[in-house]
């Protein structure tokens, strides 16, 4: 069961390149980088369509033409619409009569995925950015003078649209400022380079710009074996870091931090690419704030991983492992609200303490603390909704 979009949670950052590459054999070897980067989206020239559809899976970006059929049957993916338009016009007075905001609108219509671009100039173009971002899938915009302001201002008015806002920058650092913009920053950079080292720094801060989420500390109330059940193990395709594991629960409104076996034990080696994440019906948060069961995993899937500190990043599934082991209920109370998860029964499997340190439920004991992740809105088909849900 596919889940679909939350109103909340965690938030999947990404970015787009734009080579600055003098030849094509320049511009390849960046695109390469960018594409091996983890990059979303590359925008390059149209005669370049085909060669770079070639390079590998990458959505590819291209300005609005007459030829828009053939450029889509050569590998175009986003038509991009303002360069040399009113995106790019200084004397810009009135945003609503834009030409590129009627084209955007009649290239929605037809179904084409689209992309405005603005370069923040005035007041009117922070207008125009706001206008095309409710009639296109993207909106690129550039600061000028002002960087941060129109961007703060664009975010906080956007953020219940569709549309994912992009800033254009041209360093790592710009990219770490659009990320952090009003906390909830943009959902995306356009990184325009000529440097590999650049494409690489950019790629590790998306990695590590995903909303953070509030880890509270929970007092253990109870732990009680309850016989067999099939779990479920979570191999990864990263490797997961001491501190760092999932967020797994019985109930949707609070998820445990259970830990990656990242740890090695006297008995067992360090299997630092796999969570032991409990019983088949339990839920793990993914990206995008939304929640799928156990049972549902399989290889190539995105989850969430997330540390004692509650920042985020997006793994891969490898392999999904289910067998019958003992399990064991563990109940964990905030303020009056109980939350429950079921683990297998072993030594091995952790949790996070109250104080951020991995800590194996053979050793807890009630009274103990434990990090959890509350959620206050209920979920319908992995949804956050307000409507009132009672799991127990």
């Amino acid at each position: 069961m596919e889940r679909r979009r939350s109103l909340g949670g965690a938030k999947v950052k990404f970015f787009w390149f734009e080579p600055l590459g003098k030849s094509w054999e320049e511009r390849k070897n960046l695109i390469t980088t960018a594409l091996e980067s983890g990059a979303q989206g590359v925008i390059v020239d149209q005669s370049e369509v085909e060669k770079t559809a070639k390079l590998g899976d990458i959505d590819i970006v291209v300005s609005d033409s007459s030829g828009l059929k053939e450029l889509l049957n050569k590998g175009a993916d986003i038509i991009l619409v303002g360069r040399g338009g009113d995106g790019q016009d200084p004397n810009l007075s009135k945003p609503e009569e834009s030409k590129d905001l009627a084209r955007l609108k009649e290239l929605k219509e037809s179904g084409f995925k689209t992309c405005g671009y603005v370069e923040i100039k005035s007041k009117a173009h922070e207008r125009l950015a706001a206008a095309e971002a409710r009639n296109s899938d993207y909106v690129i915009v550039v600061g000028q003078e002002w960087k941060v302001i129109p961007l703060e201002n664009l975010i906080a008015e956007l953020q219940k649209e569709e549309c994912k806002v992009i800033a254009g920058v041209k360093d790592s650092q710009e990219a770490k400022l659009a990320f952090e913009t009003l906390e909830i920053g943009a959902d995306g950079v356009l990184l325009q380079s000529d440097d590999i080292n650049e494409i690489k720094k950019v790629s590790k801060l998306v990695e590590r710009a995903s909303e953070k989420l509030l880890l509270q500390p929970a007092k253990i109330k109870s732990l009680k074996p309850v016989g067999m059940g099939d779990r479920v193990c979570i191999d990864t395709a990263s490797l997961l870091n001491i501190g760092e594991g999932m967020l797994i629960g019985s109930q949707s409104s609070g998820l445990f931090l259970v830990h990656s076996e990242s740890l090695e034990t006297e008995y067992v080696a360090a299997r630092p690419f796999r969570v032991n994440a409990g019983a088949v019906h339990a839920y793990v948060l993914v990206p995008g704030g939304k929640t799928r069961y156990l049972s549902e995993l399989k290889a190539g899937d995105e989850v969430l991983a997330v540390d004692k500190d509650g920042n985020t990043r997006t793994v891969i599934v490898g392999r999904v492992k289910i067998e019958k082991r003992p399990l064991i209920l563990i109940e964990a109370e905030i303020e009056g609200h109980v939350f429950k998860t079921l683990l297998q029964n072993a030594e091995t499997i952790m949790l996070v303490s109250g104080e951020g340190s991995p800590i194996s439920i053979s050793k807890l004991k009630p009274g103990d603390e434990v990090l959890i992740h509350i959620k206050e809105k209920a979920r319908h088909f992995g949804m956050e909704v307000e409507e009132s849900i009672i799991e127990l």
